[in-house]
């Protein structure tokens, strides 16, 4: 835990530590720097960032890079690890630590937990809208949704608890449906994702869907359950 400091009157922490490489490099999708890092280290396989708590998997599923998730699932990455929750700078610098920063809480969210979380971008959204016309954009959407449901096959394929729940009582299949991903849902019920898992709003995904007015995603929970 990082030591604070009085100063002018407040309590001021240091900044958090950098990010773990393995976990950067796993972000970015550099294979070969991620390649090195285990080279010189296989320990860093499973290294969980001092400050979010996230492991090289958890990144690579949050940057959208399949390859390296392929590689990162051969070598017998931990699925099972979770995420923390970090502290924002102004709660971080408050007098209520007594001087001393706090571990962060746990987020409780697997690789799968993000994986299902994956949505457009702002940018893939700009991009979408702007070459819609000539059918550019409806490509790229396609593409995207490709990429999202390969992800998705992977994880799934590596033994993940398909039913594990985070902080807020959401699974997957909860994140799923609040994004209307319905490329995806259709992949978790086929490995047996629960419908009638209560969130900490006592929202099943069915109840999410039907909130949303996402008619095709109820259907096929509808069926499932």
């Amino acid at each position: 835990r990082a030591e604070c400091h009085q100063h002018n009157g407040g309590i001021v922490c240091p900044p958090p530590p950098p990010p773990q490489p393995a976990c950067q490099a796993a972000y970015d999708g550099d294979l070969h720097r991620l390649y090195n890092v285990l080279k010189t280290d296989p320990t860093k396989l499973n290294v969980q960032d001092p400050e979010s708590g996230e492991t090289p998997l958890v990144a690579a599923c949050r940057g959208r890079r399949i390859k390296v998730v392929r590689y990162l699932l051969d070598l017998k990455a931990d699925v099972h690890l979770t995420s923390k929750v970090g502290f924002p700078d102004d709660v971080r610098a408050s007098t209520q630590f007594n001087g001393v920063r706090p571990s962060a809480p746990q987020k409780r969210r697997t690789c799968l937990h993000y994986t299902s979380r994956i949505t457009f971008t702002l940018l893939d959204y700009l991009m979408i809208a702007i070459l819609m016309p000539i059918l550019l954009g409806y490509l790229i959407m396609k593409q995207k949704q490709k990429q999202s449901v390969e992800l998705m096959q992977a994880v799934l394929s590596s033994g993940v608890s398909v039913n594990a729940t985070d902080y807020k009582g959401n699974t997957a299949l909860h994140y799923a449906c609040q994004r209307k991903s319905r490329h995806l849902v259709p992949l978790l019920l086929q490995q047996n994702a629960k419908t009638n898992i209560r969130n900490a709003d006592g929202e099943t995904p069915l109840d999410i869907a039907l909130r949303l007015k996402f008619t095709k995603i109820s259907n096929m929970l509808r069926k499932a359950a």
